[in-house]
């Protein structure tokens, strides 16, 4: 009898501590696990600091698009390469594979749907390469929806048409919706719809939506510009880079090229996508986060490598070390552009990092940022996490479609090498000497833990 008082009283004082908290502030309970931010695969950590911005380097054409200024910058994970074709590759599979099943489903081949509601059932093996009798169908429409075939001098080849792989993606335009403060949902929608021309049947969703109004809906075709390496260098043989440099094992880990500002943007999200599903799956939604192109400045303050006022990546003031190798991949000499080691583009992490563990930040390929251009961007912008950005519409004038790149490339002189340096180029154009790399937000860790260096580089 004893023991079971003993008990009874055990469990009431226990339920009266649990429940109550004497009515203190203690914060709202949590069910999930404490969050950890771990180190995404193949970037390496940035810590947060402070520099100044567009000084150390050299203003050669008088510019003054770069003038000084100390800025602050918080601290994120990037990419430690440039991406490279075969990570690019695999999202293009990804929307070759997603079209392909969307065509199979709704030609009602079995397998390919989960019920008669046409859902595509996306665990299905897709037959590319099956000569199965069983597969012959699924093969037919594939071929009939999907392929292009030559004529007979290319021997009847028959391959996916690149034209068809769009990819329909969604993004949230916050900067329409931080330029006002609403009293409603309907006066919020009517503000962003009174800064873009949209139709008045989307004004109206937007007044039912609220704030869903501002997502917005893009498609875009995904495939890198190949004919890049030949309309650059229209008097220059790069025709069989044409065929070979984005789809060839050959190249697998060199950068990607031809890709522009929007289809390297789609790619971020695409990623952002593949990560939150996954960890949707899991159920680690504490973990969610997005993938983006860097700003400028966070890309300048990775570039330095934390050294201060010093032209390249490496901290110092020449493109060569103390045995005369040269530093990074560009255009040393007139003509000579074999003289660093390579001819054109080379393998991702062929040259030493910088201090911050980063490969090819000058050199190799140019590198696009989330940045819009302007001249004069660094008067006006703040000095924490500053970023002067616009997503212009594809009817906008060229002038508003510029998009900062950094790093210059294997066709370029040790100017465009240097941190500071900054130019442009147009967001729906490709070159075959500009790829990008991607940043993860950090979102903070447990104090003490040091980031680990998950390296993809491939020597």
């Amino acid at each position: 009898m004893k023991n079971i008082l003993l008990i009874l009283s055990s469990l009431l004082i226990l339920s009266s501590c649990s429940s109550s908290h004497q009515g203190e502030l203690v914060g709202a309970r949590r069910k999930s696990k404490p969050f950890h931010q771990p180190d995404p695969y193949g970037m390496v950590f940035i810590p947060q600091g402070h520099f100044t911005m567009g000084a150390g380097g050299i203003d050669m054409p008088y510019g003054q698009t770069q003038q000084p200024k100390t800025i602050s910058v918080s601290a994120f994970f990037m990419d430690q390469t440039e991406i490279t074709n075969n990570e690019y590759r695999e999202f293009v599979q990804w929307v070759r594979d997603s079209i392909a099943r969307k065509h199979l489903c709704e030609a009602g081949v079995e397998g390919f749907c989960l019920d008669e509601d046409t859902v595509v059932n996306w665990k299905t093996k897709l037959p590319w390469k099956s000569s199965k009798d069983k597969d012959s169908e699924a093969r037919e429409v594939l071929e009939e929806k999907m392929f292009i075939s030559h004529e007979e001098r290319y021997f009847n080849k028959k391959e996916i048409d690149a034209r068809i792989l769009n990819y329909k993606y969604y993004w949230i335009d916050l900067h329409s919706a931080s330029k006002k403060t609403f009293t409603n949902d309907a006066d919020f929608v009517q503000a962003s719809f009174a800064n873009r021309p949209y139709p008045e049947a989307d004004y109206e969703r937007g007044i039912e939506g609220g704030r869903r109004a501002f997502v917005r809906e893009e498609t875009i075709n995904v495939y890198p510009d190949t004919l890049a390496w030949i309309h650059d260098y229209t008097y220059s043989f790069n025709d069989p880079m044409v065929e070979n440099y984005f789809w060839h094992p050959a190249y697998d880990h060199y950068p990607v090229v031809g890709v522009n500002w929007l289809q390297a943007r789609a790619f971020c999200i695409w990623r952002t996508e593949k990560m939150n599903n996954y960890l949707k799956k899991e159920k680690d939604e504490a973990g969610l986060s997005e993938f983006r192109l860097p700003t400028e400045a966070e890309w300048e303050w990775a570039a330095s490598g934390g050294n201060y006022l010093n032209p390249y990546p490496w901290g110092g003031p020449y493109t060569t070390n103390d045995r005369g190798c040269f530093l990074a991949n560009f255009k040393p000499q007139r003509g000579n552009y074999i003289a660093d080691g390579g001819l054109r583009t080379v393998i991702v992490g062929h040259y030493p990092p910088n201090d911050f563990d980063l490969y090819d930040m000058a050199g190799n390929v140019a590198e696009w940022t989330n940045s819009a251009y302007d001249p004069a961007s660094y008067n006006f912008t703040w000095d924490m996490n500053p970023n002067f950005t616009y997503h212009a519409e594809k009817n906008d004038p060229p002038i508003k479609k510029r998009k900062v790149i950094r790093g210059g490339s294997w066709k370029d002189i040790s100017y465009y090498m240097q941190t500071t340096t900054r130019t442009y180029e147009y967001q729906d154009t490709a070159k075959c000497y500009i790829g990008f790399r991607t940043i993860q937000p950090y979102l903070g860790r447990n104090k003490g833990d040091n980031p680990s260096k998950a390296s993809r580089v491939y020597r």
